[in-house]
């Protein structure tokens, strides 16, 4: 008889080791398995976000990870004759989600902090050499024949699957999911260097990007002593010669020589901009790699994957759990692939974009490109933050009512407990639904419904004004949250907000009004 799970997940990734971590923390039986034995010990992602950063909170791992991460430098982009023609920087303080908002780590070690934290987990089961060979499912559940690596078959069953397994991923495969693609196609080589002393003294202080038409490239400084080189490839240039560490040495030559550091890995890709058609079918997902790839060029391939995984894991609990059930539920679910393949599409698009301004080869063209951009800044190069780049949930599981802060992720500031302590919000307040509002707004809460209630001004006091900066900027006193901290809606007045709950009860329909909800008090 096959082992039955709530859901399997198949790839060990950064990307699966967060699914197992928050599926596990819900209580959900879970399965995992990975045909490779052990992390990778050379670094591939560089670079995460505050938004991760907060999921890393959430399964209790932050503070391990920190060590392993260093503040993103800002990035310069200098033109065909060598003139700064754009600077991507941070949001200004204080920090909208608690954490340095674009961050550079170091990826062996952290991957396996994900590991071990899943690991730990009593609902979760890791089974590593092992590789999924099928996949099938009925009206019940998916059942996945596996193999290990001295060939011994095992079949277990799950309610639903999850494909976190890379960019050839077996499970798109084996349900028949085909890839958008958005067309980027080009050849690069990444080469990261552990630079020493002497090294670090010849290189610039920030991190680069040369547009230039000869040979467009990307310099990140990543954390301690830990540099990236992004060079692009020229026609008839063969990609495994030039990964070789003498032709490696002679493309870093503008910068570096062998005394000055030691290569740590050279590798060469295609970087693609590909997006799957479909995110789900029947009891299957894919996320991470499997559902998407996209060029390097703003570091949000793994932040795309957590953000996957921090979408449909929640879903998958009230799914699970009955927190949603029938038609609601479905509908649940599929909004997981609605709200992610739009975003992914939005976001990979806006990439694409800046790796246009990047690798221009024509140099009329390129001098046209520099041009236009110094004009639209009148000629002073300004501070254009990262996250900037990052759009907003547009479809999904959203209040009909329209504002400038739905689908926007929610701040967590910094509150004040009465025992004096100060906490982040989530710590304090849980990663349910949450309905937060300003004092303006605190008598106007008569819906009952399973969710926290968070009055700030009142209850609760803000260290740092970030949520008052927030509904000030988008003209609101009250915002109903998602368990992923985004905003279902907001409301600006008292009948808004009646509003806005009746449409939540809607798309939560099996969560009846029964009172006066919980409201959530600093201890």
């Amino acid at each position: 008889m096959s082992d039955m799970y709530d859901v399997a997940v198949v790839g060990f990734g950064p990307s699966g080791a967060v699914a197992a971590s928050l599926l596990g923390q819900a209580g959900l039986k879970t399965y995992v398995c990975d045909k490779l034995t052990s992390v990778y010990d050379k670094p591939r992602a560089i670079a995460l976000d505050h938004e991760i950063m907060r999921v890393f909170q959430q399964i209790g791992v932050a503070g391990l990870v920190l060590p392993h991460v260093e503040p993103f430098t800002p990035s310069e982009y200098f033109g065909v004759d060598g003139q700064l023609i754009r600077r991507m920087t941070m949001v200004a303080p204080p920090f909208p989600l608690g954490y340095t908002p674009s961050m550079v780590f170091t990826q062996p070690p952290v991957e396996r902090i994900l590991r071990a934290n899943a690991q730990a987990l009593p609902s979760v089961t890791i089974a590593l050499g092992v590789e999924l060979i099928s996949l099938t499912q009925d009206k019940d559940a998916a059942t996945l024949q596996l193999r290990d690596g001295e060939g011994r078959a095992q079949t277990i069953r799950a309610r639903y699957v999850i494909g976190c397994d890379g960019a050839t991923s077996t499970v798109r495969s084996q349900i028949g999911v085909e890839l958008d693609d958005l067309d980027f196609d080009e050849p690069w080589l990444v080469i990261d260097v552990l630079v020493n002393e002497q090294g670090l003294a010849k290189l610039p202080v920030t991190s680069v990007q040369y547009c230039e038409p000869e040979r467009p490239c990307t310099m990140v400084i990543g954390p301690g002593n830990h540099r990236r080189w992004e060079i692009s490839l020229k026609e008839g240039e063969d990609p495994l010669e030039v990964a070789k560490p003498d032709a490696a040495w002679k493309l870093l030559s503008r910068w570096l020589t062998p005394q000055d550091g030691e290569l740590w890995r050279q590798a060469s890709y295609r970087f693609h901009a590909l997006v799957a058609h479909d995110w789900r079918k029947g009891r299957v997902f894919v996320a991470g790699d499997a559902a998407h790839q996209q060029p390097p060029f703003m570091g949000q391939g793994m932040c795309q994957g957590i953000r996957d995984v921090a979408n449909l894991s929640w879903k998958l609990r009230a799914a699970i759990k009955g927190e949603v059930t029938g038609h609601a539920a479905e509908a649940l679910l599929d909004s997981y692939g609605t709200e992610r393949k739009t975003h992914v599409r939005d976001l990979t698009t806006r990439i694409k974009g800046a790796g246009a301004v990047i690798c221009e080869r024509d140099v009329g063209k390129a001098r046209a490109r520099d041009k236009h951009m110094l004009d639209e800044c009148g000629g002073v190069v300004k501070d254009t933050p990262r996250q900037d780049m990052i759009p907003r949930l547009e479809a999904g599981l959203l209040c009909a009512a329209a504002g400038s802060g739905r689908g926007t992720l929610f701040p967590q500031p910094r509150v004040m407990q009465k025992s004096g302590e100060a906490a982040l919000m989530d710590q304090r307040f849980g990663y349910g639904w949450r309905l937060v509002t300003d004092s303006s707004l605190e008598t106007a809460v008569k819906h009952g419904a399973p969710m926290t209630t968070i009055r700030l001004g009142n209850d609760v006091t803000e260290n740092d004004g970030v949520t008052a900066l927030w509904m000030k900027k988008h003209h609101c006193h009250a915002a109903l949250v998602r368990p992923d901290h985004y905003v279902f809606g907001t409301a600006a007045t008292a009948s808004e907000l009646d509003e806005l709950l009746a449409d939540w009860q809607r798309h939560w329909p099996s969560n009846a009004v029964t009172g006066k909800p919980e409201t959530a008090t600093a201890n």
